[in-house]
């Protein structure tokens, strides 16, 4: 004798209720479950049973999430206009409050990132925005963690990608590179002869405390100048050469 046709469809039904109940969330997922409209619990991973029409449940994926920041316009505090974008790594810490907190954390998270991009940057001069961008990513990165805290969101990086320039700022920081440039060569010029000047005195004062180094060094510059045949060379003889060499005759002779 067969089941009744009444019992059979029941039992189809109720075997298509609890599939339709049945839930699988992944290693990475967790599941916000209200019942009649009250927050309930967070479930997963793994099988999860969700009764229908009583309970409804909302998938939150805890993986870090990239969040490209589209350019921004940004005004530095010195009054350069430039077009800044940066990327925005971030994930949820907890699936309660990024649900209730929040209507759409994705795009609350953007739309935040956005501003805080520019009124972070907008504090600091162009120079800092070219050569300190790891503090400033820090600095962009404790505001935007601070304010997304309240949805259960933790900001892990903030990288800034590009800063853009129009083509007269970019000839305007060409001419102040190579300005700088000559300044530090005409420096480095001045340290060097004034290096040189000190060394000079150094060795005149030395020469004039012994007679006989004098009388040395020009006999090697005479030696020096001796081979040149191709043009005549006027050497000043001082007098203390002429005295010191007729001392050395009158003392030769004596003996």
């Amino acid at each position: 004798m067969g089941f009744p046709f009444g019992l059979m469809v029941a039992l189809i039904l109720l075997a298509m209720l609890v599939v339709s109940s049945l839930r699988i969330l992944r290693e990475y997922e967790r599941g916000v479950v209200f019942q009649l409209g009250r927050f309930w619990k967070v479930k997963g991973p793994g099988l999860v049973l969700v009764i229908p029409v009583v309970q409804q449940m909302v998938r939150v994926d805890l993986r870090t999430v990239v969040l490209d920041v589209p350019p921004q316009d940004v005004i530095s505090r010195d009054n350069v206009s430039v077009k800044v974008n940066a990327v925005v790594y971030f994930r949820v810490i907890d699936p309660q409050r990024a649900i209730i907190q929040v209507e759409n954390f994705l795009a609350a998270t953007s739309q935040l990132a956005q501003t805080t991009l520019r009124a972070v940057l907008g504090k600091h001069e162009l120079d800092e925005m070219l050569a300190e961008r790891e503090r400033l990513n820090v600095d962009i990165q404790k505001v935007l963690d601070a304010q997304t805290d309240a949805w259960g969101i933790k900001v892990a990086n903030v990288e800034i990608k590009h800063v853009d320039l129009n083509e007269s700022m970019v000839r305007a920081i060409a001419r102040q590179a190579e300005a700088e440039r000559e300044r530090r060569a005409k420096v480095i010029h001045a340290e060097g002869e004034l290096q040189a000047s000190e060394k000079l005195m150094q060795a005149a004062e030395m020469l004039g405390r012994q007679p006989g180094a004098m009388q040395l060094r020009y006999m090697q510059t005479l030696g020096t100048i001796a081979g040149d045949k191709s043009s005549t060379i006027v050497f000043p003889l001082p007098i203390d050469l002429l005295k010191g060499m007729s001392v050395n005759v009158g003392e030769s002779g004596k003996g």
